[in-house]
């Protein structure tokens, strides 16, 4: 399980990175509203919250690095499962990015997020899987009692 845990805690990285870079606001574009007032595209805000996504996700691959639980295994590969969900559907469909195919949070930042989210699906799924497969671990394994 350590090998799943590394995987969220490098997407959870990536995750929580590369918006703050390749948002539109970071490059320096603003709307201009009606009043002459700027606010920031839909994409800044894509990237403000992929932080609350990034952040569990980290949370979760630090737990499953030093967890030895079973239960609490299956519990955080699924809620890493989910968190991949959710930076799918941040820049796809819950916020969303700039309508232009041309910005570069279209051409880098909504791709990045959503490889990195279906590698935390599966990633979630994998984790699942093999801790299915394992047999439980009793304390008398630990002791060296068969």
């Amino acid at each position: 399980m350590k090998a799943v845990g590394t995987i969220f805690i490098v997407l959870a990285l990536v995750i929580g990175i590369v918006p703050q870079f390749t948002n539109c606001y970071a490059q320096g574009r603003t709307l201009e509203l009606a009043n002459g007032r700027t606010t920031p595209m839909k994409c800044f805000f894509t990237a403000e919250a992929m932080l609350a996504v990034a952040i569990p996700m980290l949370a979760v691959g630090v737990l499953m690095i030093i967890n030895r639980n079973k239960a609490a295994l299956q519990s955080l590969s699924v809620l890493g499962g989910v968190q991949g969900l959710f930076a799918i559907l941040v820049p796809t469909t819950l916020i969303g990015v700039c309508a232009s195919d041309e910005m570069l949070c279209n051409i880098i930042m909504k791709p990045t997020l959503i490889f990195s989210g279906i590698l935390a699906v599966v990633a979630g799924i994998l984790g699942i899987v093999l801790l299915s497969r394992s047999q439980p671990r009793l304390f008398a394994d630990k002791a060296g009692h068969n």
